[in-house]
């Protein structure tokens, strides 16, 4: 059987990433028409359908799952390494940056970051997905993501962003001239407490602590319950009740002292915040010059 051709290929892992036709269309600078029939074109080759098309929605066949889980990582590893041949000794950096970050990690790393990114790189498009469920990204797609250090799987490329940071309990000094200062983690029984859903369980957020070797988890209650902790973080500094939150995204409201932090023997620390990739990537020259900006900017904040 003759070859694949790679652009027939390149048509439909990004079909099969964005789950849409005109999505890809838009991400290569083709029409609507050129992307149906390129897929249509590799399913006549091989053979079998790829993709189950409705009107409103796009899914991959079984075979069309297996082609992507097999081809996708060598095809964006083949692409990586042309785009960066051809770019030569130049300096200019073009292509596309797709990104898998959590909510909090936006205000700390995302939002200082991308704006000298882009300045710097005008040729690259970047795609910022902000979800904190479970993402794999080398199956949905993405080049690299940013969690902590324990949500990344062992097999990937680690790249710290910022140092060791802890999770605090906030109120404002207000709601703690109304309901008092809690001095222990159970004593958060008695407060209203803004408590965090996990999203890819749906259930609520036990917060944690630590002091020594000791370790504590607290189920909490009160008036609002999210998985956004910017909602959770901008609603405490209304004095609404208390929100457990990461010392950098609360930062602002810690120098200003909108919010003041208690408990503070008792706050977990985690190691930071991570850049994570697999080892393929490595060649995105979009990807390396990202973590590179990241690396320089961020250790200053």
């Amino acid at each position: 059987m003759a070859l694949t051709p790679l652009n027939a290929l390149t048509v439909f892992v990004t079909v099969a990433r964005r789950r849409s036709f005109t999505q890809a269309a838009k991400e290569l600078g083709v029409s609507s028409s050129a992307v149906s029939q390129a897929v249509r074109q590799l399913e006549a080759k091989l053979g079998q359908a790829l993709l189950a098309r409705t009107t409103r929605s796009v899914s991959l066949t079984d075979a069309g799952q297996r082609l992507l889980d097999e081809a996708a990582p060598g095809l964006q590893s083949a692409l990586a390494a042309l785009e960066h041949l051809a770019a030569g000794d130049t300096q200019e950096v073009t292509g596309s940056l797709n990104l898998s970050v959590p909510a909090f990690s936006v205000p700390i790393v995302v939002e200082p970051v991308l704006p000298r990114y882009l300045a710097a790189h005008p040729h690259v498009r970047v795609n910022v997905s902000v979800q904190d469920r479970f993402v794999d990204i080398v199956k949905e797609g993405y080049d690299a993501g940013v969690r902590l250090t324990e949500s990344v799987q062992r097999d990937m490329v680690q790249v710290r962003l910022t140092p060791a940071f802890r999770f605090l309990v906030l109120g404002t000094p207000a709601y703690f001239e109304r309901h008092g200062t809690p001095r222990h983690p159970r004593d958060l029984a008695n407060h209203a407490c803004l408590g965090y859903r996990t999203p890819s369980t749906g259930l609520p957020y036990h917060w944690e602590f630590e002091q020594g070797a000791k370790e504590l988890t607290v189920p909490v209650k009160g008036p609002l319950t999210s998985d956004n902790s910017s909602l959770l973080l901008n609603m405490a500094c209304e004095g609404l009740g208390l929100a457990y939150i990461a010392e950098l995204q609360a930062a602002p409201a810690l120098r200003s002292g909108t919010l003041r932090p208690v408990l503070e023997d008792w706050a977990p620390l985690v190691p930071g915040l991570f850049l994570y990739f697999p080892h393929r990537a490595r060649a995105s020259r979009p990807l390396r010059a990202f973590m590179e900006l990241a690396r320089e900017f961020l250790p200053r904040r």
